[in-house]
């Protein structure tokens, strides 16, 4: 879920896990593969990151916090939930535009909810987590979920063209493209820009561009043994460093540096990957 426990222990990237790689067909629609995560410990209070990306879980083990398969909708700030995290999930995040493709809604009714897989898909959401709690491997856990959302691709909306286009020159420029002029390049109004924004992607174009900027900072940070924070708000499009603090504690609840030193304190070993 992106999240990080809030009760002293570090959790992102700490829990074991194994990643698969999807069906060819699905990858331009998510963002990044599947991941099967294991716990012997459930965190009780987790803090969600805020993602232009929508999670979608299947517990294995089930607990007793949320339905036993949920998506939770594209939310523009981080959030904190109480109640045990599912010890044993497989989870695989829907890439933006994915997810409106995938989930066959607007995304808007969407935002910032937990919704049951049945509630969402009907009798569909519950066989796809009966099926996958069925499974004793990872690897037929990810086949299943590739049926799954094969079946979608089939039968989802398809995003105007005009949003593709925004989308992807969203994020080309790294979140710094002016919304009035992305705007003008698709030949929409300002006003109908949002409103497309908020159906297919579910935020608004401003804040969406504020979380891609945010997300390839956050991205960047992988690759620095000791980042230079000033550096690091100059390469992302910042004005300056108070901004790129601002935007962590909004989307994080935590400043950089110390997001940066709980991550590293949990950074694990090489997960295994399954690829097909």
């Amino acid at each position: 879920m992106g999240g990080q426990a809030i009760d002293g222990r570090p959790e992102w990237g700490r829990w074991p896990r194994v990643d698969g790689t999807p069906r060819r067909e699905l990858r331009s629609l998510l963002a990044g593969g599947y991941t099967g995560f294991s716990s012997a410990t459930e965190p009780r209070r987790l803090r969600l990151v805020a993602t232009a990306s929508v999670p979608l879980v299947v517990k294995i083990r089930d607990s007793a916090w949320r339905p036993p398969g949920f998506v939770h909708g594209v939310h523009g700030s981080y959030s904190v939930v109480d109640g045990d995290c599912a010890p044993e999930y497989l989870e695989v995040r829907l890439a933006p535009l994915g997810a409106y493709v995938l989930l066959g809604r607007p995304m808007d009714e969407l935002s910032g909810q937990f919704v049951d897989l049945t509630e969402l898909f009907g009798p569909s959401g519950r066989r796809l987590g009966e099926r996958v709690r069925a499974e004793s491997t990872w690897r037929r856990r990810f086949d299943i979920m590739d049926e799954f959302l094969l079946r979608r691709l089939d039968t989802g909306p398809r995003p105007t063209p005009e949003m593709v286009w925004a989308w992807r020159r969203l994020v080309g420029s790294g979140g710094t493209v002016a919304i009035r002029q992305l705007a003008a390049e698709v030949g929409w109004s300002h006003k109908h820009l949002i409103t497309k924004f908020k159906r297919e992607i579910g935020l608004a174009p401003k804040t969406a561009a504020r979380l891609v900027r945010f997300q390839q900072a956050l991205g960047r940070l992988d690759q620095q043994p000791s980042p230079r924070w000033e550096q690091v708000a100059a390469d992302g499009g910042y004005a300056d460093q108070a901004h790129l603090v601002r935007d962590f504690r909004e989307f994080t609840g935590s400043t950089p540096a110390a997001l940066w030193d709980t991550t590293r304190a949990g950074k694990p070993a090489s997960a295994p990957h399954l690829t097909r």
